[in-house]
């Protein structure tokens, strides 16, 4: 059975990807997104994937549009926690807001997510979530405290609730995607790209396609065996 896939962040960059390749797979997918109403009519009308507005880091609102998500389309079998935000700038210039921001939005989200999704999983006794990590969380980067921890977060997040959901059938896994060429990483200054670049083994950026196999491999339903882990997709940036 192809369940409903929920896809955050799901109308731009790796979520766009994402949830294009779930739906040419033959799933079910809804797209949420936070705030940019015209890229999400666009997104809607060339893909004709059921777009959703609600903010991730809201665990009311998260509760709420998976049920609209459920009431529209089907029960939700597969979550992929792909929605995050950036506030970056070194500790010295770093206020309150701009941590918690970061952290209530990348690694919240998650916790908010799952939690709306987790108990119908449980009674159907089967799920899929990915949540999608970083090579910053795993690595570290300067000037991203907040970003860093969060995904850093995500890491350990999957490996505990994984065990919560293996004997449900529910497996849990993240990727940690490395640089990849999207509007994000467009806005850093040329000249740190070119440096970026230039520590990637493969010699380019990522394709957001390449994380979404990632994402297709791990929600199949013969992947059931695959959980807790995390899928570096990075162009041999970092290994370990």
């Amino acid at each position: 059975m192809l369940y409903t896939a929920i896809v955050t962040g799901g109308t731009r960059g790796i979520g766009a990807a994402i949830s294009v390749m779930l739906k040419d797979s033959g799933y079910k997918v809804a797209a949420t997104y936070a705030g940019n109403d015209e890229r999400a009519k666009r997104f809607h009308e060339e893909t004709g994937i059921g777009v959703y507005k609600w903010d991730v880091a809201d665990f009311e609102a998260c509760k709420k549009g998976c049920a609209a998500v459920e009431a529209d389309i089907g029960p939700v079998g597969i979550l992929v926690n792909n929605a995050g935000i950036t506030r970056d700038g070194t500790m010295q210039k770093m206020d309150h807001s701009m941590w918690q921001d970061v952290i209530d939005t990348n690694l919240g989200g998650c916790f908010n997510m799952s939690r709306a999704v987790f108990d119908g999983m449980r009674a159907r006794k089967y799920g899929r979530i990915v949540n999608i990590g970083s090579i910053n969380g795993q690595a570290g980067q300067y000037g991203q405290v907040n970003y860093a921890a969060a995904k850093s977060g995500i890491h350990g997040f999957t490996k505990a609730l994984a065990q919560e959901g293996a004997r449900s059938n529910i497996t849990v896994n993240a990727i940690a995607p490395g640089y990849i060429d999207t509007d994000m990483v467009a806005a850093v200054p040329e000249e740190v790209l070119e440096k970026i670049v230039a520590r990637i083994p493969v010699g380019r950026l990522g394709k957001a396609n390449e994380i979404a196999r990632g994402v297709l491999f791990l929600v199949a339903e013969d992947a059931g065996f695959v959980t807790g882990s995390t899928l570096s997709i990075n162009g041999g940036q970092h290994m370990y």
